[in-house]
């Protein structure tokens, strides 16, 4: 967790959020999804019969077949690890030399807003972006700073555990969008990628999963960044190791998932096993007296046209895309990443989460302005302006939200590094009071600021913001309504909506 010495925290206190009564009846137009007795569950197994190995095809739902498609889509840039306001979008340059650190601020093309040195190609688009620089919430570890900004909830779940997903977790805010939102094609709803978010010492990351949800509810991974730990001895950061410096290891590669035929099942194979699951349906008169049945030959319907639709395939497939636009976006995970997400969004998904640091590659405990310079900072600064630029040339950065965030700031004070330390030069810790959101398209106001830190950047000094708030922002651009709700698994309503639209971001 690293050293807490740096500061008192005073944290606004939290929120309080209202029991939800057993069985409210809901307004007109709250969304629910379809609810499965036993037998069409088992049913529904029979999709493995396909070989398809898309076991998580209940993400692709329609959860409000009343409304009309969504019109706005989402792009949620998560930096694991905890970004450095003060080292990125904050920058404090008449603070005492161990609170601003190593880097100067420059001029954007916006009078009166400064950001890193590290941040040129940003620094020239700020036309079309915005900032929050006063989210805050008071959580100084990774899990709970995970499971708060990906699920855009700050009270720590019942049972809440550092060491991995409970199903007592609050929902992740792509799972809340799969449920909630109508598909529009054969895909899924909301997506991430490029891999599930993974600690250096293997256990997996709270926050990203559908929790109270239900696990068939969970997010639609796209697993296109494997790795093998157990050849490095622990998981390599994207081009680099946070106390070694550069380290590209050979099996460590970026690749669009596989979405060909299981090997031996030709088109013929795959027709046959339709007809089969055809047979087992006609022997299930009852069950197709059901709508629920209906709606689970939708779902096996898309995961078929999924496999056979070449152009929805290529909405994955980033390293054939033209070489001119692979290098825009920067050649490495990072770009190849925010590219798929452009794909994806304008093949038709609503959000899509791109994780841009496995193995919290942002824990810049030690080597901080090193590592910031040499190996994140360049990528992002490159890859989310080649975004802005190929979504506004495409015409759709309009209709199109960018978030990014990680799962907390860092200390206003620079701490470690020499002989006796783990790392050879100095870093900053976690710190939850205070973090930067960077905001774009999607109807934000570009050359724009919402709050501040006070002088050190260690905590707001005025229109502080919550998690709520921002995945308020999300939910508000994706057409959801503030009556929305989702239904768990004994048929209790929850809200989507714990917070209102940030005020000022928009418009």
């Amino acid at each position: 967790t690293g050293s807490q010495e740096a500061l008192p925290i005073d944290y606004p206190p939290l929120r309080k959020h209202p029991a939800m009564p057993q069985r409210p009846s809901l307004p007109q137009g709250s969304p629910s999804h379809p609810r499965f007795n036993r037998r069409v569950a088992v049913q529904a197994g029979a999709v493995g019969l396909l070989g398809l190995g898309m076991n998580h095809l209940t993400g692709l739902r329609a959860a409000t077949p009343e409304r009309s498609p969504v019109a706005k889509n989402v792009i949620y840039i998560f930096l694991s690890g905890g970004l450095s306001q003060i080292d990125s979008f904050d920058p404090k340059p008449e603070a005492p030399d161990t609170v601003r650190g190593e880097f100067q601020p420059i001029d954007t093309a916006t009078p009166g807003i400064q950001i890193c040195e590290h941040l040129p190609l940003l620094a020239q688009r700020s036309q079309h972006w915005a900032l929050v620089r006063s989210l805050t919430h008071p959580y100084n570890e990774h899990s709970q700073g995970h499971m708060v900004m990906l699920s855009g909830r700050t009270p720590m779940p019942t049972g809440f555990s550092p060491g991995g997903p409970r199903p007592q977790d609050w929902p992740s805010i792509p799972s809340i969008v799969g449920e909630v939102t109508q598909p529009r094609n054969n895909l899924p709803p909301a997506v991430i990628l490029p891999e599930v978010l993974v600690h250096r010492t293997g256990r997996t990351i709270p926050g990203q999963f559908a929790g109270l949800m239900g696990s068939r509810r969970d997010p639609w991974f796209i697993n296109a960044s494997p790795y093998c730990p157990s050849q490095y001895g622990a998981y390599p950061e994207f081009g680099f190791h946070h106390a070694r410096g550069e380290e590209n290891p050979d099996a460590y590669r970026f690749q669009a998932p596989y979405l060909s035929l299981p090997e031996g099942l030709g088109l013929k194979r795959l027709s046959s096993r339709i007809n089969l699951l055809d047979d087992v349906e006609r022997q299930r008169a009852e069950l197709e007296k059901f709508a629920q049945v209906e709606s689970f030959d939708r779902l096996r319907q898309q995961a078929v046209s999924l496999l056979a639709d070449r152009k929805t395939q290529a909405a994955f497939d980033v390293l054939n895309a033209d070489a001119k636009l692979q290098d825009r976006y920067g050649r490495n995970v990072f770009g190849w990443s925010l590219l798929m997400a452009r794909q994806l969004v304008e093949a038709g998904v609503n959000l899509v989460q791109v994780n841009l640091g496995n193995n919290e590659s942002w824990d810049t405990h030690g080597n901080a302005f090193p590592n910031l310079k040499n190996y994140l900072l360049p990528p992002t600064d490159r890859a989310v302006s080649a975004l802005l630029d190929d979504l506004h040339e495409r015409g759709l950065l309009d209709e199109t939200l960018i978030v990014m965030a990680g799962e907390f700031g860092r200390t206003p004070r620079v701490f470690g590094g020499g002989p006796n330390s783990t790392y050879r030069l100095p870093g900053r810790d976690h710190w939850g009071a205070v973090q930067p959101v960077f905001f774009a398209g999607g109807g934000v106001r570009g050359r724009t600021v919402v709050g501040s830190s006070d002088k050190q950047g260690g905590h707001p000094a005025t229109r502080p913001q919550t998690p709520e708030h921002m995945a308020a922002t999300i939910y508000q651009a994706l057409g959801i309504p503030a009556t929305a709700a989702w239904k768990d698994d004994v048929d209790r309503p929850h809200h989507v909506y714990h917070g209102h639209p940030i005020e000022g971001l928009t418009g």
